[in-house]
């Protein structure tokens, strides 16, 4: 008796652990459909792996799982013009090098939307593929250490997608490889660890987007002329937590983004790396950061307007006994300010200059950037500014500080 009821069971898919072949197969379903028909399943639970390699709709309706069996890819797109909605994707293999996924797309115009991905390693996947929309997904990786679960999105040599209003929970990264002229707007990325990396990638926009939670918000590495901005990145804490960073990126725009309680609001190293390019940051709230800003090193090429730095523990760092000033620094609202403005026109009357004292042991020597924030540096730095026994650094000189947040951006915390 107990053997006939764990046979139905897994014949009804209900066991813990049933295997997906217990399931009627949707690869048969495919199969017998017509091109650019649409296919709307019977409601209930199919075995994966699917294969798609013509065009086609499949419409779950919200009543459709299929279940790869913890076997490869839950569906392979391999056509163009296909859509994929309403589905419930789950259970992919656990293969890296096979970027097992809830969907693998390898064609142009297809549609992925509307669907629930679900312990799967990789989220969506899409390699030597343009023109494809990625919409209002909802995606999780498999239950694993943050650094070996799958990314939610990754793109690999894939031009002109749009990646938008998709939720993302408890994913490695979404991650954008030698590719240009994508879009990545309103997605909601929290609890992984970079909410966005771009490598190698240029003229990609990034407008929008709540990131909130992960690790590292933004990070442009080699990849020139992106845009960033209207985004909101937040709690990107710990010893590498940041808000953006940039490495060996040239000519980008981050503008209106707010940058809130993060370990670090921007990382700077080399950027931008072209002689003719600069990077253009404005209109920014960086606020409740432990820094900032921060710069590896003595660097050159960035333009700060009108950004708010408020209720920083520093506002700004250099490495290696370097400054900042070789920047340019322009009507930014510092919270620190201590001018006037005696004729009222909302600028400060005098320059806000930010100097380095005591702090620039933990700057110039990492190992002991433990000590930043202790009492014994406070005294210090007190002693310092009070009766200077080396010649203090300018790090920042804003000719032209503005008196309020508000008027250095519209962004609100």
């Amino acid at each position: 008796m107990l053997l006939r009821l764990v046979a139905c069971l897994i014949l009804l898919g209900t066991l813990p652990g049933a295997r997906a072949e217990a399931y009627p197969s949707l690869q048969d379903l495919v199969d017998e459909a017509e091109p650019n028909s649409i296919l709307i399943p019977p409601p209930g639970t199919y075995a994966g792996p699917v294969t798609l390699d013509f065009p086609l709709t499949i419409d779950g309706q919200g009543k459709v799982t299929i279940d790869a069996g913890g076997k490869g890819s839950v569906i392979y797109v391999d056509t163009d013009g296909a859509v994929i909605r309403n589905l419930h994707l789950t259970n992919s293999g656990d293969s890296h090098n096979d970027i097992d996924s809830g969907v693998q797309v390898r064609g142009n115009f297809n549609v992925i939307k509307d669907n629930v991905i679900d312990n799967c390693l990789f989220g969506i996947d899409l390699q030597q593929s343009e023109h494809n929309i990625v919409r209002r997904n909802r995606i999780s990786s498999k239950p694993k250490e943050l650094g070996v679960r799958g990314d939610s999105v990754r793109l690999w040599y894939s031009f002109y997608n749009k990646i938008t209003d998709n939720v993302i929970r408890d994913s490695r990264d979404m991650v954008v490889w030698y590719s240009a002229n994508n879009t990545i707007a309103r997605n909601d990325s929290r609890g992984g660890r970079y909410s966005l990396h771009f490598m190698y990638s240029r003229y990609n926009e990034v407008d929008s987007n709540h990131y909130e939670h992960n690790s590292v918000g933004i990070f442009l590495m080699y990849s020139d002329s992106v845009v960033v901005k209207n985004n909101y990145i937040a709690y990107s804490n710990g010893a590498t937590g940041m808000g953006i960073g940039f490495k060996e990126t040239s000519g980008v725009e981050i503008a209106n983004n707010q940058i809130l309680y993060c370990s670090t609001g921007l990382y700077i190293d080399v950027s931008p790396f072209q002689p003719d390019m600069t990077n253009n940051i404005h209109d920014n709230v960086i606020a409740f950061t432990n820094i900032a800003v921060d710069f590896l090193n003595d660097w050159t090429g960035n333009v700060f307007e009108r950004n708010a730095f408020k209720g920083n523990q520093t506002q700004i760092s250099v490495a290696g006994g370097g400054t900042a000033s070789r920047n340019v620094w322009k009507g930014n609202y510092w919270d620190d300010y201590e001018g006037f403005d005696l004729d009222r026109d909302g600028i400060g009357d005098t320059p806000y200059e930010l100097y380095g004292y005591a702090d620039r042991i933990w700057m110039d020597v990492p190992a002991a950037r433990f000590l930043k924030g202790t009492p014994v540096m406070a005294v210090l730095d007190f002693l310092e500014r009070l009766a200077p026994f080396s010649t203090p650094t300018m790090l920042v000189r804003d000719e032209a500080p503005v008196m309020s947040a508000i008027q250095s951006s519209d962004i609100k915390i």
